[in-house]
């Protein structure tokens, strides 16, 4: 499923690879929103950003950096312990609301990288 909103690290890089991804989803540039708490925040910061989204996009990608990305996705789900470099994490949950999300179980965790 593609994302409805893609949210990128103003970093060259990431935002790099964010541009890639959506090209390859057929998405615009201008539909990446950059945003600098995608830079060297914790996974506390991360998940204020995420219970901070409208509730009109039901699926949100991030684009960041590690260490950052890897404690979220293992703090919203023991099951992943690491995210290697190119390493995309889904978590799907049941829920209507960002908000709240940081307490949330998902329902199903997929990690793939290359």
């Amino acid at each position: 499923m593609k994302p409805d909103l893609i949210m990128s690290s103003p970093a060259v890089r990431a935002l790099s690879t964010a541009r890639v991804i959506a090209k390859a989803l057929d998405r615009k540039r201008k539909d990446i929103v950059v945003n600098d708490r995608l830079y060297a925040g914790t996974a506390d910061d991360l998940i204020d950003l995420i219970e901070g989204l409208a509730d009109q996009a039901e699926r949100v990608m991030l684009v960041g950096h590690n260490p950052e990305l890897s404690d979220l996705a293992h703090r919203l789900s023991s099951e992943i312990t690491h995210m290697p470099t190119c390493g995309i994490a889904v978590l799907t949950f049941d829920a209507k609301k960002w908000s709240g999300i940081g307490q949330a179980k998902p329902v199903a965790v997929d990690l793939d990288a290359p």
